[in-house]
């Protein structure tokens, strides 16, 4: 017989850090040239006029202005109008 007693691991424990996504500057505000819009997976906030697009899908803005969202009927998703 064994004199110590057999000790399992525990399966749980291992969660992910968050990546803090969504919109950063929300419709309305003021954006300079570079600041970060929105960061997200995949498009599921489009780039509109004076909006650029990151590898990673991250949006913002080209140039001072204010954010503008508008959705359309079409995709209806979220579109950005110009800064």
């Amino acid at each position: 017989m064994a004199h110590k007693k057999g000790v399992g691991s525990s399966k749980n424990g291992r969660e992910s850090e968050s990546k803090r996504l969504g919109i950063k500057i929300f419709g309305g505000q003021f954006a300079k040239a570079g600041n970060i819009i929105v960061r997200q997976r995949g498009t599921k906030h489009h780039p509109g006029q004076d909006i650029g697009i990151g590898k990673d899908h991250t949006l913002f803005a080209l140039k001072d202005g204010v954010v503008r969202f508008k959705k359309t009927r079409i995709i209806n998703r979220w579109f950005f109008l110009s800064l």
